[in-house]
């Protein structure tokens, strides 16, 4: 069983930058695609960026260019830079980790970051 632990989210103006991190631990976390969601007041929760265990990332097209997911197998963590901050950034942000054996899904969520861009 995974257990992940955000961190790093707050308040910061638009145009700003923030890191997030999501330390994960009780599972083979290298074996592990991760990836962030997140989720605005009223709205579906998102998929924002992805990376699998081999290091390919993905990301939704409104932050590409601007949000680097990374992740360090070594301190079973996953980040996720976030550049030039925009007021629709603001969402609650939540790490993700996933892994198909054969037949069988494991998913495991963290409690969520607060990120909020305003001036």
């Amino acid at each position: 069983q995974a257990q992940l632990v955000e961190s790093g989210g707050g308040l910061v103006q638009p145009g700003g930058s923030l890191r997030l991190s999501c330390a994960a631990s009780g599972s083979i976390f290298r074996l592990y695609a991760m990836a962030w969601y997140r989720q605005a007041p009223g709205k579906q929760r998102e998929l924002v960026a992805a990376i699998t265990n081999g290091g390919s990332t993905n990301y939704t097209d409104s932050v590409k260019g601007r949000f680097t997911i990374s992740r360090d197998n070594a301190k079973n963590t996953v980040y996720l830079q976030m550049d030039s901050l925009k007021p629709e950034d603001t969402a609650v942000y939540y790490c993700n980790a996933a892994r198909v054996v054969l037949t069988t899904s494991f998913e495991y969520w963290g409690q969520g970051t607060q990120v909020t861009v305003s001036s």
